[in-house]
């Protein structure tokens, strides 16, 4: 018997899909999403909104972005990137090519 608990997320795809399908809703019921969002109450709404949003940016998410973006990615992985390409580039050998010169496979 197969196992069907395998837990499993929402695509980027899955949520385009939805927001499509929300605005052929509306627009079935003649809603006017520009006209909502014109309109001076529609505008509070946006702008309720984003300062949430940005409310929610400053306080929590501002540091461990950046500390992701900074020490992991561009440390880690953007600047071992850079330094491959160089290297492929002047016709050096890789650090993929270098730690294959190390790599010892049984048989």
């Amino acid at each position: 018997m197969r196992n069907f608990n395998k837990k499993r997320g929402t695509s980027i795809l899955g949520v385009l899909v939805v927001g499509m399908i929300i605005v052929f809703v509306l627009s079935y019921f003649n809603v006017n999403i520009k006209s909502v969002i014109d309109s001076p109450t529609g505008q509070e709404n946006v702008n309720y909104v984003r300062g949430g949003v940005r409310n929610l940016w400053n306080t929590y998410l501002v540091k461990p972005v950046s500390y992701f973006w900074n020490d992991v990615w561009l440390n880690i992985f953007w600047k071992s990137f850079i330094s491959n390409m160089e290297r492929i580039r002047d016709g050096q050998s890789t650090d993929f090519d270098n730690a294959a010169n190390n790599l010892k496979i049984q048989q």
